[in-house]
């Protein structure tokens, strides 16, 4: 008896000193089984398997700062990016110097730029709003971008009316909403797949299926997904209600509204080929009230409770509207809320400790199972899939078994991923046993294949 407590002592005491730990340093998608990157090219719908790492690689802590070192592609097939773009999603080896005491601007808000403004947990960047083209009131023509002449001032002056990524730049959008720049492979919003969302505006995944790195679930708190350049967190689009944690889980909504009217002052008007929200310009900001706690504010965050941050720290959400559709400013910005004190790194100059992932970050998650695997379609026909409604941190092999116990398939659903598939073709009609592993146990579905 005593040497069993003994050990549990022990345990606690472990599980206690990595719970204890900044979340900035526990919650990054650290690949420990050799999971590669894969793409699709335009015309083909088998992926093309990779030679490059997928998700985070390492990460480093030090006392203010975590070192998150990435090749920037997702465990998520890629592409294809149907717009023109040459580029493929591509090996960045880049080293991400991250503030573990992020702090409030108090001085001028600094604006968001184009490039990386933050980085989730999977390693992949973050860019805001904007994709680099503006219009040019001088020569009423579009300017900056590829093949396009520069800009007269700088973007957000009067000369420019900025564009869009999220609308201009959808036709170029992968399944999983993003694209690369220079092989440079990111999200300008929120990170789950188009056929996510309950109205679908965009059909790519139909041909090219892939998935993002999570499913929103309206009726739980969505995760951390990433960390802004101020060093402060980012979650999905649901929250709790009220910032100190109570008031139920709701969507947390932008306070950007479009404007009115169709002429925009020294620009195009507003047109089919150029909608209103086409550019940043087209959107003011409404200030939020206390009587509008799910209202976020200028810099599409506010300060609350959330899981991991049960004291409470300012957040970034990735909005979405009631469709789940991206809602500008999409996640972070057009201004910080901190001081920007992120960096990319060549190498790590001072001492380090590495993060190992081996252990649970906290008691709660050694019971955490993942209750909600929905299984579709079922009946089915020609494949099964099985999506987890909740991010996946770990890889998890699913098998399929006929009602013998033998065992006919086995399929991975890797870490920041949230679907898998089986194919389903050769197999006879009838009933069959899916297992899928969970932090608790073995969770058995039955499927029914109709031929």
């Amino acid at each position: 008896m005593n040497r069993t407590k003994s050990i549990f002592s022990i345990l606690f005491a472990s599980l206690s000193s990595f719970s204890q730990l900044n979340p900035a340093i526990t919650n990054w998608l650290i690949n420990t089984t050799n999971i590669m990157g894969r793409h699709y090219v335009a015309g083909n719908s088998t992926p093309i398997n990779d030679n490059v790492l997928a998700n985070v690689q390492t990460v480093q802590y030090s006392s203010n700062f975590v070192y998150v070192s990435t090749q920037g592609i997702p465990a998520y097939i890629t592409g294809p990016f149907q717009d023109g773009n040459p580029s493929l999603a591509s090996a960045q080896n880049a080293i991400f110097k991250i503030s573990l005491n992020p702090i409030q601007n108090t001085g001028t808000a600094i604006n968001t730029t184009g490039g990386n403004i933050g980085i989730f947990i999977n390693g992949v960047a973050l860019f805001d709003y904007r994709d680099g083209v503006s219009w040019n009131n001088t020569t009423m023509a579009l300017c900056g971008g590829p093949g396009n002449s520069p800009c007269p001032g700088p973007p957000g002056t009067s000369q420019a009316w900025n564009r869009d990524a999220v609308i201009a730049e959808k036709a170029g959008f992968d399944c999983s909403k993003a694209h690369p720049a220079m092989g440079n492979y990111h999200h300008h919003q929120n990170p789950s797949a188009f056929n996510l969302d309950l109205t679908i505006i965009s059909s790519v995944c139909n041909l090219y299926a892939a998935d993002g790195l999570y499913k929103i679930d309206s009726t739980k708190h969505s995760p951390l997904i990433g960390y802004a350049y101020d060093g402060f967190p980012i979650y999905g689009a649901y929250a709790f209600k009220n910032a100190n944690g109570t008031g139920g889980v709701v969507r947390m909504k932008s306070s950007y509204i479009l404007n009115t009217g169709t002429s925009r002052t020294n620009g195009p008007n507003v047109s089919t080929t150029y909608p209103l929200g086409y550019f940043r310009e087209d959107y003011q900001y409404i200030a939020t009230s206390a009587s509008t706690p799910d209202y976020l504010d200028a810099h599409n965050g506010r300060f609350c409770v959330t899981p991991e941050y049960p004291n409470g720290i300012y957040c970034y959400f990735a909005t979405v509207d009631k469709n789940w559709n991206s809602a500008y400013p999409y996640v972070v910005g057009p201004t910080f809320y901190g001081t920007v004190t992120a960096s990319k790194v060549t190498s790590i100059t001072e001492a380090v400790t590495t993060y190992s992932p081996g252990l649970p970050t906290s008691l709660g998650e050694m019971t955490d199972a993942i209750e909600n695997v929905v299984v579709f379609p079922n009946p089915a026909s020609d494949f099964v899939g099985i999506q987890l409604n909740d991010l996946n941190k770990v890889d998890r092999t699913i098998e399929l078994y006929d009602l013998n116990g033998k065992l006919l398939q086995r399929t991975n659903l890797h870490q920041g991923s949230t679907v898998a598939y089986f194919d389903t073709r050769i197999l006879y009609g009838g009933e069959y046993l899916i297992r899928i592993p969970t932090d608790a146990g073995i969770i058995t579905r039955k499927v029914i294949l109709v031929k």
